[in-house]
């Protein structure tokens, strides 16, 4: 648009109209069973403000630069306006400081709005103590075409260090906070023991009448009986709503540390390279409920992660080692701790390059993944838990991989 004392002002600008369609059908009569679609309008801006260059020389400014945009954007699920601000900052060319904040959503998938409603028709025994032998529940799942856009506020800072004194070394960390609302989600964890559990309290309907039970029957695409007897409105003491459902809350913020220093040794070229972060996430899936964890629960991010290595090269030869650190996680039902999963993983290899004859860019690659072959944590699974056919580790976290050796043959033409 015009020139800065850094640069030139950049403005971009845009306009559109996006529609989707989905459609579920069965693969083996071709019937459709469930479908929608979506479509949405919106117009943005970007504007880039470089103030300040390294070529001024103003004393205490290296670099300065402010960034900033808007979007709006309305669809069949409203209409949502996000904004970011940022700003570069470079005291000198030995740092550089980056911040963000902004705005950010999330409409509904397709599936969470149209997939089709289904009624499951249970035994309450398993979901609470306390009724009669032949008690029943209703459990309620499916889409649901009311949902709104989640929603998100984040702000990010990182400082960057690189000297000049030191050309092969490089260093950052970040900070980020996320705050999400009217998350999307299937509210119901687990539906096992939930009776009386105040978490759930605003998506179970106690007692419920002929009508609400008929209401439910009504919209649901699907019915299944594991009762193993006909269908008994005054035998069900509870409909279990577990539809989506804009419900939860999340809170996410940590940091991440990484850095790498290279630099000659003898004939050859070491790399030292390492990453760290620390995660710390809570949710409460109402307004009501107090915030529990996530992070370093079961089946959620660990809270801590770390890769730690070095890389020697020289001609056409490389080697390297990292460790891999991943800190233990709880399990919330019964509050024990699983143990830490540090594993080793290395790799050889060489490649001739460029040569006049058939051996030309020839690699050969021997790599090994948990080297000394670890075993996940383990913890103790309910019957509840294999019966639903979990196996008793965590594979949100760890591998049930051990030792894995490859070697592999290449050649680039």
């Amino acid at each position: 648009m015009f020139t800065l004392p850094g640069g030139e002002a950049r403005l971009a600008a845009g306009a559109g109209y996006r529609t989707n369609n989905f459609l579920y059908q069965s693969i083996s009569s071709s019937a459709t069973r469930f479908g929608g679609d979506q479509s949405s309008r919106f117009v943005y801006a970007e504007l880039n403000l470089p103030l300040v260059s390294p070529e001024h020389g103003v004393g205490g400014i290296e670099r300065l630069e402010l960034t900033g945009a808007v979007r709006t954007e309305d669809g069949d699920y409203g209409t949502v306006t996000t904004p970011k601000l940022g700003i570069i900052y470079s005291p000198s060319a030995d740092f550089t400081l980056k911040t963000s904040w902004g705005k950010s959503f999330k409409a509904p998938t397709l599936l969470q709005c149209y997939s089709s409603q289904t009624a499951t028709y249970y035994p309450a025994a398993p979901f609470g103590a306390g009724y009669p032998a032949d008690a029943t529940a209703l459990l309620w799942g499916g889409g649901s075409p009311d949902l709104r856009p989640e929603r998100a506020r984040t702000w990010s800072a990182s400082l960057a260090f690189h000297p000049e004194a030191l050309p092969g070394l490089n260093t950052e960390l970040t900070w980020f906070d996320i705050d999400y609302t009217q998350r999307i989600l299937q509210p119901i964890a687990s539906p096992y023991g939930l009776f009386g559990n105040p978490v759930y309290a605003d998506f179970v309907d106690y007692d419920p009448t002929e009508a609400a039970q008929a209401a439910v029957l009504a919209g649901s695409s699907n019915f299944y009986n594991y009762v193993g007897a006909p269908y008994d409105a005054s035998k069900v003491v509870a409909i279990i709503d577990d539809r989506y459902v804009n419900a939860s809350r999340q809170r996410i913020h940590g940091a991440d540390l990484s850095g790498s220093y290279r630099f000659d040794l003898g004939t050859g070229r070491l790399t030292i390279r390492g990453s760290a972060s620390w995660l710390d996430s809570t949710q409460a899936v109402t307004a009501a409920q107090s915030p529990y964890n996530l992070a370093g629960t079961l089946f959620f991010p660990a809270k801590t992660n770390s890769r730690i290595g070095a890389v020697w090269q020289q001609g056409g030869f490389t080697a390297s080692l990292f460790g891999n650190y991943r800190s233990g996680v709880t399990n919330t039902a019964g509050g024990s701790k699983g143990a830490s999963f540090t594993t080793f993983d290395a790799t050889l290899r060489y490649d001739t390059g460029a040569r006049d004859d058939a051996w030309s860019n020839l690699a050969l690659e021997l790599s090994a993944q948990n080297l000394l072959n670890r075993a996940p944590p383990l913890y103790a699974a309910t019957s509840v838990n294999y019966a639903n056919g979990y196996a008793p580790y965590d594979s949100t976290n760890y591998s049930a991989v051990g030792r894995f050796l490859s070697l592999s043959l290449s050649k680039h033409w």
